[in-house]
């Protein structure tokens, strides 16, 4: 049968206040509109719907039949509703990115902890992840949004913003203290043992790559899954290692470690943002991606 939703909703109005008078006002529609439209939703379905008495009107054995499944039907539409309003309103929510330490502990913690403040209802999920994984969470939609060290592979089709920049240093502890202040090739750091990130990662890619193109292989003595570890061996003199800046402040502020000087630098990164297909970013998660800068 073609019967609009708004006949329904005006059924299922007269029936919960029991009366055409009171749904008219709820609906901010006149009575004999009410009147009218359950007239013809009862023409259509060819039976009584209720009993007209002095004081409103009653369901018949029918329309308590219909009202059951058309009550559960309508409610679940308002109840619909108020959570899609909920989610605009940062009521509720869900915001879910992925990120490695490095990417998390130097850029996103911050913009992390101003967005819950704001918006305390909003779920956050962290996955972390290295870059390739994010790179395929986001593509099949577990994500809304990665943020990632350069380089940013197998990118097409995705939006890649570059938000703030990072500087791998070499990261020498006490062992060492006879090469500080000295300038060293990277030909003769790669003679010392060497720290550094495990291999599927971004950042070992980047550095497998660099050092080939001077003609160096990169073969580490240690290598790691997270960044914040690799400060640790270096204070330890397991090897000397290649790590962002940021993680070996702390090394540096206890004097635990140093960094080493360098003929020539490591070539600076990005962090970057990466975003897919719009339509699958929750509304919060929007929100969230235009407080990153």
């Amino acid at each position: 049968m073609d019967i609009s939703l708004d006949s329904y909703k005006t059924f299922y109005y007269v029936a919960k206040l029991s009366s055409i008078t009171a749904a008219a006002e709820k609906l901010y529609i006149s009575q004999p509109a009410v009147s009218q439209s359950v007239k013809q939703l009862e023409k259509l379905l060819g039976c009584s719907l209720f009993f007209r008495t002095k004081k409103g009107v009653t369901l018949t054995k029918e329309g308590e039949a219909l009202y059951f499944h058309v009550a559960r039907g309508y409610e679940q539409i308002l109840l619909g509703e108020r959570r899609l309003e909920e989610m605009l309103d940062f009521e509720t929510g869900e915001v879910r990115i992925g990120a490695n330490d490095m990417t998390l502990q130097y850029y996103l913690l911050p913009f992390l902890e101003a967005f819950h403040n704001k918006y305390p209802k909003v779920r956050m999920g962290i996955m972390n992840l290295t870059t390739p994984a994010t790179i395929g969470s986001l593509r099949e939609g577990k994500i809304d949004l990665g943020v990632v060290g350069s380089p940013v592979e197998n990118y097409k089709g995705l939006s890649v913003r570059d938000v703030a920049q990072i500087q791998d240093v070499f990261l020498a502890g006490e062992r060492f203290r006879h090469l500080q202040g000295k300038r060293l090739s990277l030909g003769q750091i790669m003679q010392y043992p060497i720290v550094c990130h495990a291999k599927g990662t971004s950042t070992r890619q980047y550095l497998d790559e660099f050092f080939a193109g001077k003609g160096i292989e990169l073969r580490p003595d240690f290598e790691v899954a997270t960044s914040d570890l690799i400060a640790p061996f270096a204070e330890r003199n397991m090897g000397i290692g290649i790590v962002v800046d940021f993680f070996a402040k702390e090394s540096i502020r206890r004097k635990k470690a140093f960094v080493l000087e360098t003929e020539e630098q490591l070539p600076p990164r990005k962090i970057c943002v990466v975003t897919g297909n719009k339509a699958q970013v929750s509304h919060a998660a929007k929100e969230f991606i235009r407080t990153l800068k």
